[in-house]
């Protein structure tokens, strides 16, 4: 236990290495990366509301039914 910790303590104490690029450059491509994915999601939030709703036709001979026709295939 007492390794680990010791181990831990000189691995925080090393000199830290520079990154090749400033904070701020990386800081902003992240943020346009998330600003792409906000307006693709605000693109596509209207996608289920384009057309009316139709209702599933209920097939009672199917082999594996889905257990969402509320009742209706039932004889």
């Amino acid at each position: 236990m007492l390794t680990q910790v010791y181990s831990a303590a000189l691995a925080a104490a090393e000199p830290h290495v520079e990154l090749p690029v400033p904070a701020g450059v990386i800081g902003g491509g992240i943020f346009v990366v998330f600003l792409l994915l906000m307006f693709a999601t605000v693109a596509f939030t209207s996608v289920g509301n384009r057309h009316p709703a139709v209702e599933e036709h209920v097939d009672p001979h199917r082999q594996h039914p889905n257990k969402h026709d509320h009742g209706q295939a039932r004889h």
